[in-house]
């Protein structure tokens, strides 16, 4: 199991995150949480992982399984337990009134429909469609092959340009907005794929029955 969250910033300014659970009391500042694989077949292989967790990291894992539900998000704090992506989270009941986790809760961000996609800042590209999920990092789409001055990246931020917003996603830490492709759209991106530096995600892509782009934008 990686014992590091994933977060997309691929060189990108460092995200801000909230700095005053520290004066939040009784709210723990760190957390110690025990981590272990839920992947199938890992549980009897995988060793637990002990982390020493920001309160606000953790917040965020519960903000990714239940948005900013206050009376679900202390029946997990107190539970001390929670599985979030492939990973069970463990640690010591921590209780809280209801006051103070919603002041703590309030620190995190809400989803803004207002926001507009910037493609400038965009850090990852998921092709979605019928049993497809295939992820494109901005670094990978922006690895130019030798003698080539466009990029697979550009052409896909001009397939997006018009993504929609969707929501914010904790996990991510980003803003998850939506592009459908039309076939117009799937044409410019199939055109664009021997642009891909990586030949198996180029094979990938041009098999895959995707339909739409969804796309993160760290916030």
């Amino acid at each position: 199991m990686d014992e590091t969250r994933p977060v997309i910033q691929n060189g990108m300014p460092p995200i801000h995150r909230p700095d005053r659970y520290t004066d939040l009391m009784p709210a723990p500042a760190i957390v110690r949480v025990k981590l272990s694989s839920e992947a199938a077949g890992a549980i009897s292989i995988t060793p637990v992982v002990v982390r020493d967790l920001p309160f606000c990291e953790l917040l965020e894992e519960i903000a990714a399984v239940c948005g900013k539900d206050v009376v679900r998000s202390a029946e997990i704090l107190r539970r001390g337990n929670l599985i979030s992506a492939a990973t069970r989270f463990r640690w010591p009941p921590v209780e809280l009134t209801t006051a103070e986790l919603s002041t703590a809760l309030a620190f995190l961000p809400d989803p803004e429909p207002a926001r507009p996609f910037a493609a400038a800042r965009c850090t990852q590209a998921v092709f979605a469609g019928p049993g497809v999920l295939i992820v494109v990092e901005r670094g990978a789409g922006l690895a130019r092959r030798f003698l080539r001055r466009a990029t697979f990246w550009d052409a896909l931020m001009q397939a997006s340009r018009e993504a929609v917003y969707v929501t914010y996603r904790y996990r991510e830490r980003a803003d998850l907005y939506r592009a459908p492709l039309s076939l117009e759209r799937r044409a410019l991106v199939r055109t664009a794929l021997p642009l891909i530096k990586n030949r198996t995600l180029a094979r990938q892509l041009m098999a895959a029955p995707f339909d739409c782009l969804n796309l993160f934008v760290p916030r």
